[in-house]
């Protein structure tokens, strides 16, 4: 894999037979952006619901509410995501429908850390837009060079990362244990978020990365969807894990 993001594989751009138009950067940018925009629709109409059931008082039922979104969407999202790496024709749909779940899942997620937070959802909006900036601009002045090293190096951290998570799920799902520093908000608990941060934004200069080699390599128009997809996918990673890093500073 030469991106830390497990659908962005350079796997999925080569051997693909070019018909008609091909891959161009500027158009997986234009399509990353519809991307954003549907989740952000979705988000904030989860959001507003969330708002108006807990005016009247009910937490609870606020919670209630927004529930069968949250939860539909993840689980939504995961099936549309599996799909669309392993049917990247289908990303013209497929990739829609997933920033639609995701936008519902994490409007859901975010209206309730505000709640408990205020403010925390606009300073992790802010900050996940700064570093996809800083990230971009880094790469495009060539201040970070994709090496294989680098590659190889952001790789195998990403892996290491998921199985920790995977480890960590298994455990709080089956039993009273959980990885401490994952949770906690001690310096060990926050220098832990700082590194995941991190590692999601170096993911990011992987992302450009790949997709800048496929569009040289003259991939298919679909493919635009595809990438714009692939990208998403680190940037919810990124804004989820900003979320809990900016959580763990205020408890």
């Amino acid at each position: 894999m030469a991106s830390g993001n497990p659908v962005l594989r350079e796997k999925a751009f080569q051997g693909l037979a070019v018909t008609g138009e091909r891959m161009t950067t500027n158009g997986t940018v234009t399509r990353t952006a519809l991307l954003l925009m549907l989740a952000v629709i979705t988000g904030g109409w989860t959001w507003q619901r969330f708002a108006d059931v807990a005016a009247g008082g009910s937490l609870d039922a606020a919670l209630a509410a927004i529930s069968p979104f949250m939860w539909g969407g993840l689980l939504v999202g995961l099936v549309l995501a599996l799909l669309t790496t392993f049917a990247q024709r289908w990303a013209g749909i497929t990739a829609p429908l997933y920033a639609i779940a995701e936008g519902f899942a994490l409007g859901g997620i975010s209206a309730v850390m505000n709640l408990r937070f205020p403010g925390i959802v606009l300073q992790a909006v802010m900050l996940t837009v700064g570093v996809l900036a800083v990230m971009l601009l880094a790469y495009r002045s060539g201040l970070i060079k994709v090496t294989d090293r680098f590659r190889m190096g952001v790789v195998a951290a990403t892996g290491g990362i998921a199985l920790l998570y995977v480890v960590d799920m298994a455990l709080r799902a089956f039993t009273h244990i959980q990885i401490p520093f994952i949770h906690e908000t001690g310096a060990l608990g926050i220098g832990f978020s700082l590194l995941v941060v991190g590692l999601a934004a170096l993911n990011l200069v992987l992302d450009f990365d790949m997709i800048d080699r496929a569009a040289k390599a003259g991939a298919p128009k679909y493919m635009e969807w595809y990438g714009a997809f692939a990208l998403m996918v680190t940037l919810v990673w990124l804004y989820m894990e900003l979320l809990r890093l900016l959580s763990k500073a205020r408890r």
